[in-house]
Order: C-alpha cells, then sequence, then structure tokens
C-alpha cells in the first residue's frame, strides 16, 4: 500500500493563468526514495513544499500514512506533519556546535535523550566525533551530512531535500551521492528529493518521477526510464538522443526511416502508422562494416568517450546529425565517412 499519496493536486499561483502543479497522481511507498526530476519551472518544487505543507494546493488532497494532511477541509501545520527537510544551503546554523545544529528541533525531548539521539544519528552519517565542532570547519560534503542528521533526528515520517547535491564539486557529488543513499536506507527513511540533475536523479533513486509543466510525464525506476522513455521530453531530458521520425512496419518490429530500417527490442503494441524513434548514442557503435553510413562532422572528447556527430548519407539538409558515442582510444577524423550498427535495447519508440 501506498504511504505518501497525492490525490489530483492542483497549485494555482496567485495571478497566474496555468498551474504551477497540474492534477498530479503520485503514490509513494514507506522506506522508497523517489527523485523528482525536471527542469527549472516544472513544479517539482511546488510539490515537494505542498508536502511539507509550507504551499497550500489550490485543490486535491495529500495524505501521510492513514493522516490526511491536506484536503478541502483541513491543511496540518507542517509541524505536525512528520517531514524532515534538507534545504539546499543546509541552512546549518553557524554560531552553535554540531550537536546543537543536531538538536535544534528536538524541543520536547529530555536533554539526555537529546544527546543520545544527536549521537545517534552523527553516527549514522559517519561524523560520530564531530559533534563539537563548529559548522565552518567541515568541509561542504560534512555540512551536508549534519543537515541530513538534523532531519533525521526527530524520527520523522518523511525526509525532504532540495537539489542536495547541486553545492558540490563534481567529485564530492558523485561520492555524497552514494553516502546520502546509503545514509537514507540505514535509517529505512521514506524520501523524496528534488533535481534537475538527471545522473543524481539516477544514481539515489528507486523511482523517477520526471515532470514538465506542472504535470507528470513518467514514473519509472532509472533503467526503465532510460531504455524506455515515454515521449520525446523525457528521452531528451534524461540523457542525449536521436529522435528520428519514420514509418512503422507491418511485423510492428521495425520502423522505415530516412536513415534505413531500424530494428526495436520487441514488438511494438502501437498502430499507428507514423512514429518517433528514439536511439541512445550509445546505442550505435562504429563497425567496419555497419548498417548505417555517414560523414563525420565533429568529434568531441568528455573524456569517458568520444561524442561523434556523424552526418548520414541519406540524410535530407534539414536533418540533424546523428549522435555517436565512440571509445576514446578510437582515432576518429573529421571528414572521414564511417559506418556503424544500431542496438535494438537502446531504440524507443516514444510519443
Amino acid at each position: 500500500m501506498s504511504f505518501i499519496q497525492f490525490d489530483n493536486v492542483t497549485k494555482y499561483y496567485n495571478r497566474s493563468a496555468t498551474p504551477a502543479v497540474d492534477q498530479l497522481n503520485l503514490e509513494i511507498l514507506e522506506g522508497e526514495i523517489i527523485t523528482l526530476l525536471g527542469p527549472s519551472g516544472c513544479g517539482k518544487t511546488t510539490t515537494l513544499r505542498m508536502l511539507a505543507g509550507f504551499e497550500q494546493p489550490t485543490k486535491g488532497k495529500i495524505q501521510i500514512g492513514d493522516e490526511v494532511v491536506y484536503d478541502e477541509r483541513r491543511s496540518l501545520p507542517p509541524e505536525k506533519r512528520g517531514i524532515g527537510m534538507v534545504f539546499q544551503d543546509y541552512a546549518l546554523f553557524p554560531h552553535l556546535t554540531i550537536e546543537k545544529n543536531v538538536t535544534f528541533g528536538l524541543n520536547k525531548w529530555k536533554t539526555r535523550d537529546k544527546k543520545k539521539r544527536a549521537q545517534e544519528v552523527l553516527e549514522l552519517v559517519g561524523l560520530g566525533e564531530f559533534g563539537h565542532r563548529l559548522p565552518s570547519e567541515l568541509s561542504g560534503g560534512q555540512q551536508q551530512r549534519v543537515a541530513l542528521a538534523r532531519a533525521l533526528a526527530p524520527k520523522p515520517k518523511v525526509i525532504l531535500m532540495d537539489e542536495p547535491f547541486s553545492n558540490l564539486d563534481a567529485g564530492l557529488r558523485e561520492k555524497m551521492r552514494y553516502d546520502v543513499t546509503n545514509i537514507l536506507r540505514k535509517a529505512k527513511a521514506t524520501a523524496i528529493i528534488v533535481t534537475h540533475d538527471q545522473k543524481d536523479a539516477f544514481a539515489v533513486s528507486d523511482r523517477v518521477v520526471v515532470m514538465n509543466e506542472g504535470i507528470i510525464q513518467q514514473i519509472a525506476a532509472p533503467r526503465e526510464m532510460y531504455r524506455c522513455p515515454k515521449n520525446c521530453f523525457v528521452a531528451q531530458f534524461v540523457g542525449k538522443t536521436n529522435l528520428i521520425s519514420g514509418t512503422l512496419c507491418p511485423d510492428l518490429k521495425h520502423v522505415e526511416t530516412h536513415i534505413g530500417r531500424v530494428c526495436l527490442p520487441q514488438q511494438s503494441d502501437k498502430t499507428i502508422d507514423n512514429v518517433m524513434v528514439s536511439i541512445r548514442p550509445e546505442g550505435c557503435r562504429l563497425a567496419e562494416e555497419g548498417r548505417y553510413a555517414g560523414m563525420v562532422e565533429r568529434v568531441t572528447y568528455s573524456g569517458e568517450y568520444q561524442e561523434v556527430h556523424v552526418r548520414l548519407q541519406s540524410d535530407q539538409p534539414s536533418n540533424e546529425p546523428m549522435v555517436i558515442y565512440a571509445p576514446i582510444e578510437q582515432d576518429i577524423e573529421i571528414g572521414s565517412v564511417v559506418t556503424f550498427d544500431i542496438t535494438p535495447e537502446l531504440v524507443a519508440l516514444v510519443d
């Protein structure tokens, strides 16, 4: 059964003709880590704030466990919803020690119980020996773990995290994805994380909720989301892709396109003839006698792979070149003709 439930939740801001969140329906299981992923202004932070009680929905119902926290008859205040919040800037008090930062929200706890709980959560986040320090004496990653410890201290029903990795550099960001996920798993926490970064979402989530213009576009596990995007927006937002229009063949397993016939991973259940195909760049593999051929227009080195832009020989002038990921050690010259094959497993029909 679902632990958190949004039923037809809609939010209009004053003087806006379009909703920030439009008829959102979402169910989250207890102990699940969910990421709300989307561009700025898509409604993901508004959704988080409505769950926390910082924003009031225009209509709809929100339930946590057995308790309705918002509907047309009532709105439970934030402090009574059993929610722990980790803000983007961590919001630590610079003049308080780490221990006092962690115990700040434990107002009704006895002093001895406060200290014990602070030590428990600091141990959980790997900072058991840092209780006497000030926030300024910690690194960015350590401050983030303190903020998470403070959110966990009151034993909330739900943890909310708003862009938790955005202030970290690339190397620390990767480590903190693992650390935060591990901490949430150990705490058996139900968590909702907001981010605009696909790598963050895929690294920490059981399921990803992609939003655009206040509407949920797709809900899926990271692997399924990447391999089987539902529509063009999702395909492009969760990674680079080649979008090509074509005609579905009678066998429902192939699509006829301007670059040639493309094989699908499985027989389609679509009945329309004209379709759009998403082909991931890593699904295009350079080969000496590949089925598809084109001229190399540009090569970009990423450090992990080469991004090769290939103008297909069958392309019309208006079509974009295909993007192919090639091994970093492979010599590829601009202006040369290359051939490649397409792996069906990284091909998907999209709306």
